[in-house]
C-alpha cells in the first residue's frame, strides 16, 4: 500500500506528497532529493532546505544535557535582521554604483568614437592593401617607398618587394587550407564573445574592439572565397531609422564569501532589482554540495556560481591579476559574515575588492572587541584595546572600523563608512573602499586614543594621533590640508572631575560611523519594501532613523566638504570628506550618572531637553536604550546632574563619603547652573581650565516637552526580545 493512501476506517489524513528539486519552491515544503528528505524554510524571497529534524533555537539546557540534536544546517531566524538590513544596504549602494559605473562607461565610449572618427580616413587608406594582403598575396603592383625631397615634394625611391603574410602557424595558403582563416578567426570570436558577460565596464571598451578588429579580419578572408556574383554583390545597408539594439546593463558582482547554506546568495540573486553575478564560496564540500541543491531549487543557476575552498585562498586569487588572465574582474561587494571575527578575512578582501566597492562585515565575538576580559586579546586581533566603560558598544565599533581602515590604508586604500550598527550580540559594518593613497592619509588625524575614568565617574576624553588642517590655498581647485602632529597629551592621569585614575583605550576609528546621506537613501527605499518580504522593516526603519539622527552632531560642512573624487552629477546618495572626524564619538546614560551621585536618574526626555535648553544638541544612540549623546562637555553633563540633584533628587545624608567620585563631583568650588561649553574634541575640561573661562549663567529647566522626539510612527528603535533562548547559535557540524 502507498504510504500516501488514506487506510479505509481511519480518520487519519493523507501525508504530504514529497516534491523534488525541480518543484515550485514554498514555505514548509516538503522534498525528495537521492532518497533524502528535505523540508523548505522561506526567508525573503529565498527558499533553502534543511532536514526535518534541524533546529531552529538553541535551548542551553537542553544543550548542555546533550539532549540537542545536533545542527547539521546552519539557519538562525534571529539574523533575519540581518540579512535584511545588508539586501537593502546593497541595494542602496548598488544602484548608485551601477549608475556611476554606467556613466563613466558612457564617457570612454564617447571619447572612443571620437577617435574612431579621426582613424577613419587613415583606415579607409590602409583598406586596399589589407584586402590585398588578406590571402597572403597580392594582385596589384608592388609597394613603392616614397620620400620626401628639399622641396617639400615626394619623390618614388625604389620598388620594395611583397610581404607575403602569415596566416597560419603551418605557412599553408589558405586555398590548400580549406578554409582554416575563416575557422581560426570564428573560434577566437567565439572565445571572446563568451569572455564579454565575464568583464566590467573598464575592460569592455578594449574587447569590443578587439571583436570588431577579428570581425572585420573574418569577413575580408570570407570574402576571397566567395563566388565572383557573391563578390559583386553591393553590400545591404540597415535601416538609418530603425530600433537601436537594447544596451548591455553592467551587473553587481557580488561574493558571499562564508557562504554555509548560501542563503545570502540566494536573496541577493533574488530579491535585488538590477543585475547581479553572485558568488558563493564555503570551505566545507558538504556545505558547497547544500548550496547547489539550493541553487537548483530556487532556479538561480544563472546567476549564482559556487566556488569550493578558503576564502582567503579565493579573494588572493584577484590580488594584481585583473586583466592579465587573473579569474576575471574583482568584485564590487565582498560580504563577510564568519562565526567569529572577521578580521582574519580583511586583507583578502580589500585586494579582492573594486575600486569604490562595498565591503560588508559582521563580528560575533562581542566578548573580545566589547569586553576587557581579554584587552590582550582585543588588541592583537583589532590593533586597539577596549573601552573599559558604558560606552563599550561604540567603543567595539570603532575597533573593528579601525582594523579595516589600517588594513586598508597599507594597500593604499581609504574607507567611507556608510552604516556601522552594534546589533544585539554582534557589530554589522558597511564601508566603501577607495583606492587613493591621498584619501589613505587621512588616517592619522582620524584615529584617536580613549582616556576613561572607569573607576570613578565613568567621564572620557580623546587624543586624535594627528591634526589635518585645511590650508588657505587650494590644490587643482580643491582645499589643501596640511598634516601635522597633534598636541598632546590631553588628560591628566588622574580625571580632572573626580579624581580618580583614568584608563587608555585605543588606538581606535575617530572618523564619522556613518554617512547620513546614504542612511536617508536607505530610508527613502523603505516603503517600496514589501511587508512580508522583509520581515523586520520595521526595526529597520527605527534603527535607521536612530542612526541618521546621530549625525546631527556632525558638522555638515566639515562632513561634506568637496574634495576629489567629487560625486557625479544627480548621485543618489553624497560621500563624506575623507578630512572629517568625529569630536563627539560617545554616549553617556543618564541612570550611570546618577549611580554616580546617589541619586534618582532623570528621564532621557528631562535630560535631553535640559541639554538643549542650554544650547546643545542631544540625541538618541542606537546602541543602547536609555542612552544619549551630545556635544556637551562633561563639565556640562555634571553641571546639569548637579542641578537635579538641587531641583528634583536631593541625596540622601551620608550617601556620599568624602573619598567617592560623587562626593568631589557634588563639591567642586563652583556653583552648578552655569553653562560650561568647551571641552570639545580634543581640549579636555578640567577644573583647572574651567577657572580660566568667563562662564555664562543659565537657568537649566529639564523640559520633557522640548526633550520628546516625537515618534509620529512609534518607531521600533531597539530590540525586543522575539522569544526565549534568542541569540547565537551553535556551529553547523
Amino acid at each position: 500500500m502507498s504510504a500516501n493512501t488514506e487506510t479505509p476506517g481511519t480518520d487519519r489524513p493523507e501525508a504530504p506528497q514529497a516534491g523534488s528539486l525541480d518543484s515550485q519552491p514554498a514555505a514548509e515544503q516538503i522534498i525528495r532529493h537521492e532518497d533524502k528528505l528535505y523540508t523548505t524554510i522561506k526567508e525573503g524571497l529565498a527558499f533553502i532546505l534543511a532536514p526535518p529534524e534541524a533546529p531552529l533555537l538553541t535551548d542551553p539546557k537542553t544543550q548542555r544535557d546533550g539532549a540537542a540534536p545536533k545542527q547539521s544546517v546552519f539557519y538562525n531566524p534571529i539574523q533575519q535582521y540581518n540579512r535584511d538590513l545588508t539586501v537593502l544596504a546593497i541595494r542602496g549602494f548598488g544602484e548608485e554604483f551601477l549608475a556611476a559605473k554606467e556613466a563613466k562607461g558612457s564617457r570612454k565610449g564617447n571619447k572612443n568614437k571620437g577617435k574612431k572618427g579621426r582613424s577613419d580616413t587613415k583606415g579607409k587608406e590602409q583598406s586596399g592593401e589589407s584586402q590585398a594582403t588578406a590571402n597572403g598575396r597580392t594582385d596589384g603592383p608592388p609597394a613603392t617607398k616614397r620620400k620626401r625631397t628639399d622641396d617639400g615634394s615626394e619623390a618614388v625611391d625604389e620598388v620594395q618587394p611583397l610581404k607575403k603574410a602569415k596566416v597560419v602557424e603551418d605557412n599553408t595558403a589558405p586555398e590548400a587550407n580549406g578554409g582554416a582563416v575563416k575557422d581560426v578567426t570564428s573560434k577566437g570570436r567565439d572565445s571572446l564573445l563568451s569572455a564579454f558577460d565575464e568583464l566590467d565596464d573598464e575592460d569592455l571598451l578594449a574587447c569590443e574592439a578587439s571583436i570588431q578588429a577579428t570581425q572585420a579580419g573574418a569577413t575580408q578572408a570570407e570574402a576571397q572565397h566567395k563566388p565572383p556574383e557573391e563578390q559583386q554583390k553591393p553590400p545591404q545597408e540597415k535601416p538609418q531609422n530603425g530600433p537601436e539594439a537594447p544596451k548591455k546593463q553592467p551587473a553587481l558582482r557580488i561574493l558571499d564569501a562564508l557562504s554555509a547554506t548560501g542563503l545570502r546568495a540566494l536573496r541577493y540573486a533574488s530579491e535585488l532589482p538590477f543585475p547581479t553575478i553572485v558568488t558563493a564560496n564555503d570551505l566545507s564540500p558538504k556545505a558547497v554540495a547544500t548550496i547547489n541543491l539550493n541553487i537548483q531549487h530556487n532556479k538561480l543557476s544563472s546567476q549564482i556560481r559556487t566556488t569550493t575552498g578558503n576564502a582567503n585562498a579565493h579573494m588572493y586569487s584577484f590580488a594584481a591579476q585583473e586583466g592579465v588572465g587573473g579569474p576575471g574582474p574583482k568584485y564590487d561587494v565582498i560580504d563577510l559574515d564568519p562565526y567569529g571575527t572577521a578580521v582574519p578575512f580583511l586583507d583578502a578582501a580589500l585586494q579582492a575588492l573594486s575600486d569604490g566597492g562595498l565591503l560588508c562585515v559582521t563580528c560575533t565575538d562581542s566578548a573580545v572587541f566589547n569586553s576587557t576580559g581579554y584587552l590582550e586579546k582585543t588588541y592583537a586581533m583589532y590593533g586597539g584595546l577596549p573601552i573599559k566603560g558604558e560606552h563599550y558598544s561604540e567603543g567595539g565599533l570603532r575597533l573593528i572600523l579601525h582594523a579595516i581602515a589600517t588594513s586598508a590604508a597599507k594597500l593604499g586604500c581609504a574607507i567611507e563608512p556608510l552604516l556601522s550598527l552594534s546589533i544585539d550580540y554582534y557589530a554589522r559594518v558597511f564601508v566603501r573602499v577607495r583606492r587613493s593613497a591621498a584619501h589613505a592619509k587621512f588616517l592619522a588625524s582620524k584615529t584617536m586614543l580613549v582616556y576613561t575614568c572607569d573607576s570613578g565617574c565613568g567621564s572620557w576624553s580623546t587624543q586624535h594621533l594627528a591634526r589635518a588642517t585645511a590650508g588657505t590655498g587650494t590644490s587643482g581647485g580643491m582645499p589643501f590640508y596640511k598634516h601635522a602632529f597633534a598636541q598632546g597629551p590631553t588628560a591628566e592621569p588622574h580625571c580632572a572631575h573626580c579624581g580618580f585614575k583614568t584608563h587608555v583605550a585605543g588606538p581606535m576609528w575617530g572618523g564619522p560611523l556613518h554617512n547620513p546621506s546614504f542612511v536617508s537613501r536607505l530610508l527613502d527605499l523603505l516603503p517600496v519594501l514589501d511587508d512580508e518580504t522583509y520581515g523586520t522593516k520595521t526595526r529597520i526603519e527605527g534603527m535607521l532613523t536612530t542612526a541618521l539622527e546621530e549625525t546631527r552632531l556632525l558638522n555638515s560642512e566639515v562632513l561634506f566638504a568637496p574634495y576629489p573624487p567629487l560625486p557625479r552629477e544627480g548621485a543618489l546618495f553624497t560621500p563624506i570628506s575623507p578630512a572629517a572626524a568625529d569630536r563627539h564619538p560617545f554616549y553617556f546614560i543618564p541612570s550611570s550618572l546618577a549611580r554616580v551621585l546617589k541619586t534618582q536618574a532623570p528621564s532621557g526626555e528631562q535630560m535631553r531637553g535640559a541639554l538643549r535648553g542650554l544650547g546643545y544638541t542631544a540625541v538618541r544612540s542606537h546602541a543602547k536604550p536609555g542612552a544619549i549623546k551630545t556635544d556637551a562637555g562633561w563639565g556640562a553633563l555634571w553641571d546639569v546632574m548637579r542641578a537635579w540633584v538641587a531641583q528634583k533628587a536631593p541625596v540622601k545624608e551620608g550617601a556620599l563619603g568624602e573619598g567617592m567620585a560623587g562626593w568631589r563631583i557634588m563639591n567642586p568650588g563652583v556653583e552648578p547652573g552655569r553653562k560650561a561649553k568647551g571641552d570639545e574634541g580634543d581640549k579636555m575640561e578640567g577644573v583647572e581650565n574651567e577657572e580660566k573661562v568667563e562662564v555664562e549663567v543659565k537657568e537649566i529647566v529639564f523640559d520633557e516637552k522640548l526633550g520628546k522626539d516625537h515618534d509620529a510612527k512609534r518607531l521600533v528603535r531597539y530590540q525586543l526580545n522575539p522569544r526565549a533562548n534568542w541569540g547565537p547559535m551553535t556551529r553547523a557540524k
